[in-house]
Protein backbone atom coordinates (compact mmCIF):
# COMPACT_ATOMS: atom_id res chain seq x y z
CA UNK A 1 0.00 0.00 0.00
CA UNK A 2 1.21 3.42 -0.88
CA UNK A 3 0.98 6.47 1.60
CA UNK A 4 -1.31 7.85 -1.37
CA UNK A 5 -4.18 5.34 -0.80
CA UNK A 6 -5.00 5.55 2.70
CA UNK A 7 -7.94 3.45 3.67
CA UNK A 8 -7.16 0.87 0.90
CA UNK A 9 -7.85 -2.39 2.62
CA UNK A 10 -5.28 -5.38 2.10
CA UNK A 11 -5.29 -8.83 3.11
CA UNK A 12 -2.72 -9.93 5.76
CA UNK A 13 -2.28 -13.30 6.97
CA UNK A 14 -2.62 -14.36 10.44
CA UNK A 15 -0.59 -17.31 12.36
CA UNK A 16 -1.42 -18.48 15.24
CA UNK A 17 -0.01 -20.47 18.70
CA UNK A 18 -2.43 -22.22 20.71
CA UNK A 19 -0.09 -22.72 23.79
CA UNK A 20 3.58 -22.58 24.74
CA UNK A 21 5.49 -25.04 22.65
CA UNK A 22 3.40 -25.39 19.70
CA UNK A 23 4.50 -24.47 16.45
CA UNK A 24 2.88 -21.29 14.77
CA UNK A 25 -0.27 -22.54 12.49
CA UNK A 26 -2.04 -20.13 9.74
CA UNK A 27 -5.19 -19.01 11.68
CA UNK A 28 -6.56 -17.01 8.92
CA UNK A 29 -7.02 -13.61 7.36
CA UNK A 30 -7.85 -10.19 8.18
CA UNK A 31 -8.80 -7.33 5.98
CA UNK A 32 -6.79 -3.74 6.88
CA UNK A 33 -5.24 -0.43 6.04
CA UNK A 34 -2.29 -0.42 8.01
CA UNK A 35 -0.11 -2.75 10.32
CA UNK A 36 -1.48 -1.69 13.60
CA UNK A 37 -4.98 -2.29 12.29
CA UNK A 38 -3.87 -5.08 11.27
CA UNK A 39 -2.53 -6.89 14.51
CA UNK A 40 -5.20 -4.89 16.37
CA UNK A 41 -8.03 -6.91 14.27
CA UNK A 42 -5.91 -9.85 14.71
CA UNK A 43 -6.06 -10.07 18.68
CA UNK A 44 -9.53 -9.25 18.46
CA UNK A 45 -10.67 -12.65 16.27
CA UNK A 46 -7.82 -14.58 17.45
CA UNK A 47 -6.88 -14.17 21.21
CA UNK A 48 -10.02 -12.48 22.35
CA UNK A 49 -11.25 -15.48 24.37
CA UNK A 50 -7.10 -16.16 25.36
CA UNK A 51 -7.08 -18.84 22.01
CA UNK A 52 -3.66 -17.98 21.09
CA UNK A 53 -0.44 -17.51 23.10
CA UNK A 54 1.40 -16.00 20.24
CA UNK A 55 0.85 -14.05 17.14
CA UNK A 56 2.57 -13.32 13.72
CA UNK A 57 0.37 -10.81 11.24
CA UNK A 58 2.37 -10.54 7.85
CA UNK A 59 1.16 -8.43 4.66
CA UNK A 60 0.18 -11.22 2.50
CA UNK A 61 2.04 -9.81 -0.52
CA UNK A 62 4.72 -10.00 1.49
CA UNK A 63 4.34 -13.84 1.58
CA UNK A 64 6.94 -15.42 -1.03
CA UNK A 65 5.26 -18.51 -2.85
CA UNK A 66 7.92 -21.31 -3.57
CA UNK A 67 6.77 -24.29 -5.84
CA UNK A 68 9.50 -24.78 -8.33
CA UNK A 69 10.63 -28.46 -7.94
CA UNK A 70 14.11 -27.75 -10.35
CA UNK A 71 14.58 -25.62 -6.98
CA UNK A 72 12.77 -27.90 -4.21
CA UNK A 73 14.68 -30.37 -5.21
CA UNK A 74 18.37 -30.02 -6.57
CA UNK A 75 19.33 -32.45 -8.85
CA UNK A 76 22.98 -33.08 -7.03
CA UNK A 77 23.34 -36.29 -5.14
CA UNK A 78 23.66 -35.07 -1.37
CA UNK A 79 23.29 -38.56 -0.20
CA UNK A 80 26.27 -37.87 2.31
CA UNK A 81 24.40 -35.77 3.77
CA UNK A 82 22.53 -38.02 5.72
CA UNK A 83 23.25 -40.14 8.69
CA UNK A 84 21.63 -43.34 7.11
CA UNK A 85 23.74 -46.42 7.88
CA UNK A 86 26.66 -44.56 10.07
CA UNK A 87 25.10 -46.49 13.43
CA UNK A 88 27.91 -44.89 16.11
CA UNK A 89 26.02 -46.82 18.77
CA UNK A 90 27.76 -50.37 17.17
CA UNK A 91 31.35 -49.17 16.33
CA UNK A 92 31.48 -47.05 20.33
CA UNK A 93 30.66 -51.21 21.99
CA UNK A 94 33.25 -52.46 19.42
CA UNK A 95 35.60 -49.82 20.64
CA UNK A 96 35.07 -50.84 24.20
CA UNK A 97 34.75 -54.04 23.56
CA UNK A 98 38.56 -54.09 22.32
CA UNK A 99 39.77 -51.87 25.00
CA UNK A 100 37.94 -54.25 27.50
CA UNK A 101 35.95 -51.20 28.72
CA UNK A 102 32.67 -52.63 27.80
CA UNK A 103 29.81 -51.58 29.22
CA UNK A 104 27.82 -54.16 31.23
CA UNK A 105 24.06 -54.75 29.96
CA UNK A 106 21.39 -53.32 31.37
CA UNK A 107 18.80 -55.55 33.62
CA UNK A 108 15.85 -54.94 31.47
CA UNK A 109 13.39 -57.29 34.08
CA UNK A 110 12.44 -60.25 31.88
CA UNK A 111 13.06 -63.56 32.99
CA UNK A 112 15.97 -64.94 32.16
CA UNK A 113 17.96 -61.92 30.93
CA UNK A 114 20.62 -61.99 34.19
Amino acid sequence: MSPADPGVLEAWEVFRREKDGDPMRHGGSVMAPDAKLAVHYAREMYSRRQESVHLWVVRRGDIHDLADLDLLQPPLDRSFKKPGGYVMRDKLAAAREQSGQAKPKANTGHKGAR
